[in-house]
């Protein structure tokens, strides 16, 4: 079952459930791309081999949009676009305890080893700079939902940033959180993605249905 947001010859724009890998793994494990692949064949009637390459990538607990290019000249064309900064992805993540401000911006220095961000000096070799902006949306009986904007995409950023300020996601324990969410997952969504289309240069929008 797939469920595709958006899609055309060069373009192809996916809801992934949380639990799923993005990408084979090398493994018998099944992954996003995977049922991709195989609803373009099926839909298209491809005989052959299906080219298909991710945009970007979302951890495996994570669920919302991703994006896939259909040709190599739309993924080196949406690649170059995301490294100037022309994407806007905006995502959901519930927190247990509301941060300082109703909204703000983090700053910090990330580097990662063994499978985990962690928020360092910026003399330590290898940081780089992690950016994003928050806004607190709405208090529930879950938790309280925030929208965030990227401005960079380092490894585990928005999880270890909220995490950083007392505030870890719901469900990852990983990163500090107490509180259990849906298992194999984290309450964190990619819940949009705006960007200008490879080819046409006109502008789209990417919307999940929200999950909390």
């Amino acid at each position: 079952m797939l469920d595709v947001l958006y899609s055309d010859n060069h373009l192809l724009a996916v809801n992934k459930p949380a639990g799923l890998l993005t990408q084979p793994s090398g493994t018998d494990q099944d992954s996003l791309e995977a049922r991709a692949k195989a609803w373009i064949k099926e839909s298209c009637g491809k005989a052959g081999g299906v080219f298909l390459e991710a945009v970007h990538r979302l951890d495996r607990p994570v669920a919302g949009v991703v994006l896939f290019g259909r040709t190599s000249k739309a993924v080196s064309r949406l690649n170059a676009s995301a490294r100037a900064g022309e994407f806007v992805k905006l995502y959901l993540a519930m927190v247990s305890q509301a941060p300082p401000a109703p909204q703000g911006r983090l700053e910090h220095w990330l580097c990662h080893d063994d499978f985990c961000a962690k928020v360092v000096n910026p003399s330590v070799p290898g940081a780089k700079q992690a950016i994003l902006d928050y806004e607190t949306l709405e208090e529930t009986r879950q938790g309280i939902v925030l929208q965030i904007r990227l401005h960079s995409g380092r490894y585990h950023q928005i999880r270890a940033q909220l995490s950083h300020i007392g505030c870890p996601i719901v469900g990852d324990a990983r990163y500090g959180s107490r509180i259990p969410w849906k298992p194999g997952t984290i309450a964190l969504q990619h819940h949009q993605l705006a960007f200008s289309h490879p080819v046409t240069h006109q502008p789209l929008r990417i919307v999940a249905p929200r999950l909390f």
